[in-house]
């Protein structure tokens, strides 16, 4: 009897020893999910890179930058779109076996870089670092850009790498000449919220009636809406080009989108009938479609403006009263 208890013994701990054997091999990890395909948009037929960055609430030139689209950003059916920034950017690294010196330093733009910002960083002036790269107001940068951080044809290979010496007191006994405005324009993320029109000109209605809904920055309403009769007309509130024109889009009906410059876009919502074409470019006052309820449960108009891709209060840039 005693005999087979101890081998029971024996056999319990042979059997507790190879549950927590650490040479055991592990158990297979559980998958990883896969990633969300909710930023990725399949283009359709008809869709335009304008509209595909209004529903996603995006700036159109974000959206051609992560996907690199060059102007006239021409897209196809079928063409698969990122709707977000590439995760990280990679900074190039230098190469083990030793190259000739480049003629000029190159920065890399990372994520939330800014024209100051890089300015400071590499003891330049932000308006010579403009002039440099040829960039214009309002000196927008993306992820992956290049630029460089002296003047065409003044670096040689020798003095490439160092940069720019910052002064160790304020006199100096020298200025440098002021190619550009040494004042840089703050980022699209450091604006104010509703910005004026600038080159878009002086805004008007695109139609007559009363609003009954207006904009709220806390809710889904981007933009106002106008009552009135259906077949009333609807004008173009500012000079432009029709970049989209189309049903879409949900929520909005027969739609149009107008680019008036590089900041701002307009969209006229719920139309019965469109009497513009896309590429067509229009006046301000120019009649662009009829007023209708497509979309919608009553005649009116859907109207919103948008500044580098963030709606704003349309109220704040038209004129007194319909």
């Amino acid at each position: 009897m005693r005999l087979r208890f101890l081998f029971l013994v024996g056999a319990l701990s042979l059997l507790s020893a190879c549950a927590t054997d650490p040479d055991a091999p592990p158990s297979e990890p559980a998958q990883k999910p896969r990633p969300s395909r909710a930023a990725i948009h399949e283009v359709a037929a008809g869709e335009t890179l304008y509209s595909i960055a209004w529903e996603a609430g995006h700036d159109y030139r974000d959206v051609a930058a992560w996907n690199k689209i060059p102007a006239p950003y021409t897209i196809r059916p079928g063409q698969r779109i990122s709707l977000q920034p590439p995760a990280e950017v990679v900074q190039e690294k230098p190469k083990s076996e030793p190259a000739p010196a480049p003629a000029v330093k190159i920065y890399l733009v990372r994520r939330g870089d800014t024209l100051s910002r890089i300015a400071k960083q590499q003891r330049v002036k932000p308006g010579h670092l403009a002039a440099w790269n040829g960039l214009r107001k309002p000196y927008r940068l993306y992820p992956g850009q290049k630029l460089r951080l002296a003047a065409p044809g003044t670096e040689t290979a020798a003095t490439a790498r160092k940069p720019e010496r910052r002064p160790t007191d304020t006199k100096t006994t020298a200025k440098e000449p002021r190619k550009a405005p040494a004042r840089p324009v703050a980022s699209p993320r450091e604006t104010a919220r509703d910005p004026a029109p600038a080159s878009a000109g002086t805004w008007s209605w695109p139609t007559r009636g009363n609003i009954i809904e207006r904009f709220s920055a806390n809710s889904a309403r981007k933009g106002i809406d106008i009552g009135g009769q259906r077949g009333q007309a609807i004008m173009a509130s500012a000079p432009g080009s029709v970049v989209y024109q189309g049903s879409g889009l949900r929520g909005y009906g027969q739609l149009i989108i107008i680019k008036h410059n590089e900041d701002f876009l307009s969209a006229y919502a719920h139309c019965q009938k469109i009497v513009v074409k896309e590429g067509e470019s229009v006046k301000r006052g120019q009649k662009i479609a009829e007023m209708g309820s497509t979309g919608t449960d009553r005649n009116k108009l859907h109207f919103e403006i948008r500044y580098r891709g963030k709606p704003v209060d349309p109220l704040k840039h038209l004129p007194g009263k319909p």
